[in-house]
């Protein structure tokens, strides 16, 4: 059998085992999907699984919340739904999308569009379209331009959707400059599609993505931040953000990505701290045991970034990037602001990178017993996470270095495995409490509490746990050195 041929076969058997599993995940979906159709059916009205839900039907893996397109209006909609729908809302009515719930399954149902982007502006522009193969002509990819007709089960693809699933491309239905005129956030999505389903992008696809890179900006933060996450939560992030890169898409909203390709790593271990940095992002990957976390990733992805800022070249040849963690940490916060993530969530990733290089040195037997317990406190709820970035951060190829670091680690965390048992170090707290230091100094509640407060705890992290006298001593000492006693 010749290339070519063999090629096609597998191609046939590929569409032949995408259409068993859309059968499957139909079939599983029917009761409810069918009775709605024929419900607009009665009402004079098409109904179409569409978009998404068909892709993932195709992949066998169809979920609870299902994408439908119809020629009826939203008031046309809400009228066939009310009374056997058993929720709906209408928080997406002015894109034509009427959402309601039956049976355990979430329904989108929404009109045949004809959207665009005014080319200005940030939001779309809709307008109701009269036709499947109009509304099918403005979805982002060909994967996604794919519908099943209900009740009938009539399958529709006028524009190689199947077979460019079958093929793992991702190709837009009309001109890739067309698509993206559209929507420019779904540059973005391609390179999503590339980290979420490991396909390619299809080169015309790719070249109007660096042609347009530009036209990003026209999109808000929120939406891309949206696009970003998913991305960065695909099963292969790293080939995802190689695109964002390389199409310059980076460059419009993460330009410390990019930055990275210019400085070259201390040790030597790559080209330069970029490859370095994705290979700490697929280390990260591989120590998460529960799905994806955005956290670890991003952190993993940010913790070098400030090192273009801090590069300096001694006198020996050698370069360094001191204190890089700090400017990171800075460098993060400001990103993820301008990203629009939650505050909760840049605390979280910028502490990471603030303290992604505590860990170096303490090989070199220099930690104390305090030390770690400042180590433990710090961190806090994120030393799990820290545990898995300072462990992903180890990249070098020499495997003597390699297997030092690795058992530095494991001492280190049998370290602090020893003294949390022995101290509690998840709730360190100072041996005296408010009311017994107010008690004792003689002072009402107010700023003298909180720094007495401060440096009993400082005083617990340096010496660990101490009896009641000894604490109270320590207390009155301190008192008398700020002058709070006589």
């Amino acid at each position: 059998m010749s290339e070519a041929a063999a090629s096609h076969a597998t191609d046939r058997r590929d569409l032949t085992a995408a259409q068993r599993n859309a059968v499957a995940e139909l079939l599983r979906v029917s009761p409810v999907a069918d009775e709605l159709g024929r419900r607009f059916a009665a009402a004079g009205h098409e109904l179409h699984l569409v978009g998404g839900s068909v892709r993932d039907a195709l992949l066998g893996r169809l979920g609870e919340d299902l994408d439908f397109c119809t020629d009826a209006h939203p008031d046309q909609t809400l009228d066939i739904v009310r009374g056997w729908a058993e929720a709906i809302w209408e928080t997406g009515r002015e894109f034509g999308t009427i959402g309601c719930q039956r049976g355990g399954l979430r329904l989108e149902i929404t009109t045949f569009r004809a959207e665009s982007y005014d080319q200005v502006s940030r939001n779309p522009v809709v307008a109701y379209g009269t036709s499947l193969t109009e509304d099918l002509r403005r979805r982002d990819f060909t994967v996604n331009a794919m519908a099943v007709s209900l009740p009938e089960h009539r399958f529709t693809d006028p524009y190689g959707g199947l077979a460019d699933l079958a093929a793992k491309i991702v190709r837009t239905p009309g001109t890739p400059a067309e698509s993206f005129g559209d929507d420019p956030l779904r540059m973005l999505r391609a390179a999503r599609f590339a980290a979420q389903l490991r396909f390619a992008v299809h080169p015309d696809v790719r070249a109007a993505m660096t042609r347009m890179a530009t036209d990003l900006d026209r999109i808000t933060a929120e939406r891309i931040r949206d696009e970003f996450t998913k991305l960065l939560c695909g099963a292969d992030p790293i080939t995802g953000l190689r695109l964002l890169v390389d199409t310059g898409l980076a460059e419009r909203f993460l330009p410390e990505l990019t930055g990275l390709k210019l400085e070259i790593d201390e040790h030597a271990q790559h080209k330069d701290v970029y490859e370095h940095t994705l290979t700490v992002i697929r280390n990260a990957v591989s120590y998460e045991e529960d799905g994806p976390d955005f956290i670890l990733r991003m952190a993993a992805l940010m913790h070098d970034v400030g090192k273009p800022g801090t590069k300096a070249i001694g006198p020996d040849g050698r370069v360094s990037f001191h204190h890089h963690e700090v400017v990171g940490a800075r460098l993060t916060k400001a990103r993820m602001k301008a990203l629009r993530y939650p505050k909760d969530v840049t605390a979280k990733v910028t502490a990471l990178v603030a303290l992604h290089l505590r860990f170096y040195g303490y090989g070199r037997g220099e930690w104390t017993d305090s030390a770690v317990r400042r180590y433990v406190t710090d961190a806090g709820d994120l030393l799990p996470r820290l545990h898995k970035l300072t462990r992903s951060d180890c990249t070098t190829r020499n495997r003597r270095k390699a297997a030092q670091l690795a058992a530095d680690y494991d001492a280190l965390e049998e370290r602090i495995a020893r003294i949390a048992a022995e101290e509690d170090l998840a709730r360190v707290r100072p041996d005296l409490d408010g009311n017994a230091i107010m008690e004792l100094l003689g002072v009402p509640p107010g700023p003298v509490v909180g720094r007495a407060w401060k440096h009993l705890k400082d005083l617990r992290l340096e010496r660990g746990p101490l009896d009641r006298d000894t604490a109270e001593v320590e207390l009155l000492r301190w008192a008398r050195d700020e002058g709070i006693l006589s």
